[in-house]
C-alpha cells in the first residue's frame, strides 16, 4: 500500500521501538518521514528506509525549544507537514506510589506527557498553513494499573491532550486521536528505560506490574510491535478521515 504517498510525517520517539516501527513502515507506504529522537543513532534508524525520503533529527522533546526545532526542520526539510505521530514516553520506574520520591514523579511526568503537549503545539502553526492534518498520540492503557501512578497520570493527560485538542480544531480540519497500547513485545532497548537500573525490588515491583498487565488482557499475552503499529498508522491514514478525539485501546481487550 501507499497510503502516505506524497505525505510529511513527523514521528517521535523513532529510533527504537514503537516509534522506531511506526516510522519504518509509514516510508515504507510513501510517506516522506522525519524520524525524530534524543538518541544520537535516529540518524542510522532513518537510513534503513532504502528508497525512500526520509530524514534523522535529534531533539530533546522534553523541552519547547526542542519540539519546535524538529517541528520546523521537517517542514524546511519537506515543504510542511501533514502528519505528527507522538511515540515519546515510557514509564521510568514501577514502584509502590509510596515509594516515589518528588523529583522522581516530576521525572515521569515530563518523560510521558510533557513530549506530546510540546510537539502538539509546536507542528499547530505548521498544520493551519496546511489547511489540515492529523495528530496521532501514542497513550497506554496504563492509565489503569499498579506500580507506575506517575505514568498513569501522564498518559491519562495525554488522553485529555487528544479529546480537547480534537475539539478544538476540528473547524481547521485537524484531526487528532490516539492509541492506547498495552504491554508490547520489543526488542532489547539501545537507550535504557532507567539510565540508573533497577535494584532487585525494582525489579520484583516491575514483575507484579508485568503479571497485572498480562493477567488484565483477554489473550493472556503481550502484543507484538507490529500489532501496535498497524492501528497507529490506520488511525494517521485517510482511511480514518472521520475518526477524531478518539483513544483506541490496543490492549488484548483490557480498555485501562
Amino acid at each position: 500500500m501507499q497510503r502516505f504517498a506524497g505525505k510529511v510525517i513527523v514521528v517521535t520517539g523513532a529510533a527504537q521501538g514503537i516509534g522506531r516501527g511506526v516510522a519504518l513502515r509509514a516510508a515504507a507506504e510513501g510517506g516522506k518521514v522525519v524520524f525524530v529522537d534524543r538518541a544520537d543513532f535516529v540518524a542510522e534508524v532513518a537510513a534503513e528506509a532504502k528508497g525512500a525520503e526520509t530524514a534523522g533529527f535529534v531533539a530533546d522533546l522534553e523541552t519547547y525549544e526542542g519540539a519546535k526545532a524538529a517541528m520546523d526542520f521537517a517542514a524546511r526539510r519537506f515543504g510542511g507537514i501533514d502528519i505528527l505521530i507522538n511515540g515519546v514516553g515510557g514509564a521510568i520506574r514501577m514502584r509502590p506510589f509510596a515509594q516515589f520520591e518528588p523529583a522522581q514523579i516530576d521525572a515521569e511526568i515530563r518523560r510521558s506527557l510533557m513530549p506530546t503537549l510540546y510537539t502538539c503545539h509546536a507542528v499547530l502553526s505548521h498544520l493551519l498553513e496546511r489547511g489540515r492534518g492529523t495528530i496521532v498520540n501514542v497513550s497506554s492503557n496504563a492509565t489503569r494499573g499498579i506500580r507506575r501512578v506517575p505514568y498513569s497520570a501522564a498518559k491519562g493527560g495525554v488522553n485529555a491532550i487528544t479529546q480537547s485538542l480534537a475539539m478544538e480544531y476540528a473547524e481547521h480540519n485537524i484531526r487528532v486521536v490516539a492509541t492506547a497500547p498495552g504491554g508490547t513485545e520489543a526488542p532489547p532497548r539501545r537507550v535504557p528505560r532507567n539510565a540508573a537500573g533497577d535494584s532487585e525490588q525494582e525489579k520484583a515491583w516491575m514483575g507484579e506490574a508485568v503479571q497485572q498487565v498480562t493477567e488484565s488482557t483477554f489473550f493472556k499475552r503481550y502484543g507484538s510491535l507490529d500489532e501496535q503499529v498497524a492501528p497507529i498508522l490506520f488511525l494517521a491514514s485517510d482511511e480514518a478521515s472521520y475518526i477524531t478525539g478518539s483513544v483506541l485501546p490496543v490492549a488484548g481487550g483490557d480498555t485501562g
